[in-house]
């Protein structure tokens, strides 16, 4: 499983050390106005995949248990019938789309990108429309556990990313290049994944002569959860945007969404844990290994706690500095602030959405959890609305902030009552030490800004590497030392040299 993870770790990195690259480079090359209007087209167009109504997690989901019992025959009524309603959420997201693009209309775009922003809007219409069947050969990758096979597939989607964005905006900066590499890089991803399905497991097929309607109503019942969790993951994480651009206006947007960004993908790096934890914890369900479950979710719920520690205290002292470096100094001050109150929450909602709540989707329990986080979607929505034009971005992060911690209770609450661990007896293992542990890196961080007073880059990097060197002696010494599930000073005990000769 670690290696699962770590390959899915690899491909967040990855698309990090991408980011970096393209985020200046694509405002640079479009201006705020046009980096705005951008986030607000994937935005928007973004909420055309909650037609996928759940079903690509329920097709993992039930995938996961036939591939675990050998029952080839009932896998490709699955995938048939998967296929069948992806088909039609296709054809459906063309119309909502096309919808859709009466609110677009109603913002504020500049008059120099109106045209090639409503011909981007069309050409992302079609590729959320076609993502849909794009996501039947990972649903059966996952399904298998083949995660260090997909994840070798996004890489080197996130490679050609990278690539053709350089280019394109190169060649003519625009909205519509944007929207061209996504349509192009969906074609790579389609083509080489559903290629490895036919190599490793060519039992499996595609055919809508398989699309059966017990099946579908049997996806359905669980992918209603799913669609209120995306709903709510919609609400939470896209909206922010719509509503700036609203009330603040577009070039406010870039300012925002910059510091989100930074947030996002630590949130990759444990949803990289979900995406394992979930097909798992069926898995081991089906096999009646409950026990297995708890460790799971014990062990994988402080190792994202203390992945969220790491980042939380670099981000919280120099993610302000880093921002201002990073893209413009301009950025420091009104991102900074951003980033700092959604950092801070992220440290609860972190190891809630990456491990908890996909225990409770494993497990086939997702319905209290999911009812609370699309709660806290709409919770969201409705606190930025009412604290942007008094507060700002900062209003509109305290609006986000609040509803993510209430959600991870919850989450937490009832995952520990759904594996059998009692609130206290999680907090005992998780928080502490890891707390404690972390204390050195935030001395590290803290010097670094208030000693050294860094601003450059190769600072900024040097204390980078300063912390997580500090955290990382901590968690093998004291955070991780004589833990039931990961010893990590005894696991290198065991592999150093020393002991081998002796």
């Amino acid at each position: 499983m670690l290696r699962s993870v770590g390959s899915t770790w690899g491909v967040t990195v990855m698309t990090i050390a991408a980011t970096y690259v393209l985020t200046p480079f694509i405002i640079h090359a479009l201006g705020p106005e046009g980096y705005g209007t951008w986030t607000v087209i994937a935005a928007l167009t973004g909420y055309a995949t909650l037609l996928a109504l759940g079903v690509p997690m329920a097709c993992v989901r039930y995938l996961a248990g036939h591939v675990a019992q050998g029952d080839v025959r009932e896998a490709n009524r699955v995938i048939g019938s998967c296929a069948g309603l992806y088909l039609m959420m296709g054809a459906a997201a063309l119309v909502l789309g096309a919808a859709l693009a009466g609110v677009f209309g109603l913002y504020e775009i500049p008059a120099g990108l109106r045209q090639e922003a409503a011909l981007a809007y069309g050409l992302m219409v079609v590729y959320v429309s076609a993502g849909f069947v794009g996501l039947l050969p990972e649903g059966i990758l996952f399904a298998h556990l083949d995660f260090v096979l997909r994840n070798a597939v996004r890489l080197a989607g996130v490679v050609l990313r990278l690539l053709l964005t350089i280019a394109l905006l190169k060649l003519h900066a625009s909205v519509v290049a944007l929207a061209a590499v996504q349509l192009g890089c969906l074609v790579f991803d389609f083509g080489v994944s559903w290629r490895l399905v036919r190599r490793r497991h060519p039992e499996l097929r595609i055919s809508l002569g398989d699309f059966d309607r017990a099946t579908v109503r049997r996806i359905f019942s669980f992918s209603v959860y799913v669609l209120l969790l995306q709903a709510g993951a919609r609400l939470i994480f896209d909206t922010d945007a719509l509503v700036i651009g609203a009330l603040l206006g577009v070039g406010a947007v870039p300012f925002y969404v910059v510091a989100n960004s930074l947030i996002v993908y630590l949130m990759e790096f444990v949803v990289a844990i979900a995406a394992v934890v979930s097909p798992t914890a069926t898995r081991l369900a089906a096999q009646g290994r409950q026990g297995e479950v708890r460790e799971i979710f014990l062990k994988w719920s402080k190792v994202a706690f203390t992945l969220s520690l790491l980042a939380g205290v670099f981000l919280i002292v120099l993610g302000p500095a880093f921002l201002a470096r990073w893209i413009d100094p301009s950025f420091e001050a009104p991102a900074g602030r951003v980033l700092q109150i959604l950092t801070a929450s992220s440290l609860l909602f972190l190891p809630a959405r990456g491990v908890a709540l996909p225990v409770l989707m494993g497990l086939g329990r997702p319905r209290a959890a999911t009812l609370a986080f699309l709660g806290a979607g709409a919770l969201n929505l409705g606190l930025s609305v009412a604290l942007a034009r008094p507060f700002g971005l900062a209003g509109v992060a305290v609006g986000t902030a609040i509803p993510n911690v209430l959600f991870a209770v919850v989450a937490l609450v009832l995952a520990c009552r759904e594996v059998g661990v009692a609130p206290a007896e999680y907090a005992r293992y998780v928080i502490p030490r890891a707390v404690v542990g972390s204390l050195p890196a935030l001395a590290v961080v803290t010097w670094f800004k208030l000693g050294w007073q860094v601003r450059d880059l190769t600072g900024l990097a040097a204390a980078g590497v300063a912390t997580v060197t500090a955290f990382g002696l901590s968690c093998v010494f004291f955070v991780y030392r004589d833990d039931p599930y990961v010893d990590l000073r005894g696991q290198l005990v065991r592999l150093s040299p020393w002991r081998s000769r002796a």
